[in-house]
């Protein structure tokens, strides 16, 4: 029996293309630091190469200490220095990047129903963003941050998705046995590899649904939230 369900966001709880946000996303930042010194073309390369560090993190630094140190050894120590410039984006102008969003009205009343159900809930996204950003995403898909357990971040995350030593990472958080949680996403090579360490998995088959090697998804339970709902339902019977 379930005892927490962890949800991915982006894509997930909160309707997006990850090409077409980040575009966005990017962009905006860009012209944020630009008068700080920072090239835009230079600035974004870093920032996608910071990432790539971040996804092969082997877990001895946090992803936020990884990615400045990456930064930093392709600007300088000084760039350091600028970490609240970075900040003040996401306080004051990285909600503009709502728009390259869409919303989804069964989501939040979904996870109301499954804390309703008794169980945990937890928000396993992929820990790229700082806590504001994502403090802030699980607001725009209308999910009050408060609300629930956690949701991981780059300031406390050590591994990222697909490794699965960040779904164990999550469960010693929860301080369950990966057996005891339900992971729920839409990326069948990120999300669904929380299998490989015991956790029983839904995959959210929306019009975000995300199958880069063309995997048979039968192998999966999935659907839409009704179908996590009655899923759910079934596991704790």
């Amino acid at each position: 029996m379930i005892k927490a369900v962890c949800f991915d966001l982006d894509g997930t709880l909160l309707p997006l293309d990850i090409d077409v946000f980040c575009k966005q996303y990017f962009s905006m930042l860009a012209a944020k630091m630009a008068p700080h010194g920072y090239e835009p073309k230079a600035f974004i390369g870093a920032i996608l190469s910071g990432t790539k560090e971040m996804y092969q993190n082997d877990g001895k630094r946090t992803n936020e200490q990884v990615f400045w140190d990456h930064f930093c050894s392709v600007f300088g120590e000084r760039a350091r220095a600028d970490e609240p410039i970075f900040a003040e984006f996401y306080e004051t102008e990285f909600d503009r990047a709502r728009a390259a969003c869409g919303f989804d009205a069964d989501a939040a009343p979904s996870v109301k129903k499954i804390q309703q159900m008794g169980l945990r809930v937890a928000i396993a996204t992929n820990p790229f963003f700082p806590r504001i950003a994502t403090y802030k995403r699980l607001s725009w898909a209308g999910i009050p941050p408060e609300t629930v357990e956690f949701f991981t971040t780059y300031e406390d995350a050590h591994f990222s998705k697909p490794n699965p030593d960040y779904y164990r990472e999550v469960a010693a958080r929860l301080g369950l046995a990966p057996e005891e949680c339900l992971m729920v996403g839409n990326d069948v090579g990120e999300d669904m590899v929380a299998a490989k360490v015991g956790m029983q998995v839904f995959l959210l088959t929306n019009d975000y649904l995300i199958n880069k090697k063309d995997e048979d998804i039968s192998t999966y339970p999935h659907g839409g939230f009704a179908e996590l709902l009655a899923h759910i339902a079934n596991l704790q019977k």
